[in-house]
């Protein structure tokens, strides 16, 4: 059974006709989405790679909603979040943020029981960081941004937006296409010139709000490559331990 699995930009895209913003609603998005994926396949073979397909619940649910969508449960946003490549997402973890880690950063279920779209985001911002930060770090780097989370009009930048914005680098940068042979520096140089490249389109920051983002952008930038060579690894190994007999 072949899963559908979301860039982080597809999903920023998602996320924004969720809450009824851009050209496109959700089914659209998700058709695009899986599209794109198998423009490879002849024609004729479309409807049967369709129903090869792990369609999940969550994206099932979505189709049949009208936007702007209120929010999501915890188990909402896990299933979502986990139709993110490279991304692992369990309830019990995001269950311990939203109570504990990241409590007054995420804030309470701002859609009656559920959790806000922009909440979803702010998680899934979170579970990339902390492939390589600290929660401690993540609590600090991210209140530069995101404020009052009963209150998203004293935000720094609105947190969908943060998540569209590092998604989009991390498409540039993708090891898959970069030049062979590109050194990590320029990697590296790469993504934080991206990340200047995009402040400067946010107009209404003052210039030292924009060093800040495009330093936490190069940062969420990073971590999402760093969780990319570590789902790597981990195929790499099972592979090796399969092929043994282990």
């Amino acid at each position: 059974m072949e899963l559908f699995q979301l860039s982080r930009a597809r999903m920023a895209e998602l996320l924004f006709a969720l809450r009824g913003e851009g050209e496109k609603n959700p089914k659209a998005v998700l058709q695009e989405a899986w599209k794109s994926g198998h423009l490879t396949n002849i024609y004729g073979k479309k409807l049967e790679i369709f129903i090869e397909t792990d369609m999940p619940a969550v994206f099932e649910k979505i189709m049949r909603q009208t936007p702007p969508v209120p929010g999501f449960s915890v188990n909402e946003i896990v299933s979502l979040g986990n139709q993110i490549e490279y991304t692992n997402l369990s309830s019990t973890a995001v269950q311990n943020w939203v109570k504990r880690e990241m409590r007054e950063l995420v804030g309470t279920p701002q859609a009656g029981k559920k959790y806000t779209i922009d909440q979803a985001a702010i998680l899934f911002i979170v579970e990339d960081l902390k492939s390589a930060l600290d929660f401690g770090s993540i609590r600090k780097i991210l209140t530069l941004l995101f404020n009052n989370p009963e209150d998203r009009t004293d935000d720094v930048i609105d947190p969908i937006i943060f998540y569209a914005g590092y998604a989009g680098i991390f498409e540039k940068v993708h090891p898959q296409k970069l030049a062979e042979g590109t050194a990590q520096f320029q990697v590296e140089q790469e993504i934080r010139r991206e990340s200047a490249s995009i402040v400067e389109g946010y107009t209404d920051l003052t210039r030292p709000q924009k060093e800040i983002v495009s330093n936490v952008l190069t940062t969420a930038a990073l971590t999402v490559l760093s969780a990319y060579y570590k789902t790597l690894t981990r195929k790499y190994v099972s592979a090796t331990l399969f092929l043994n007999g282990e």
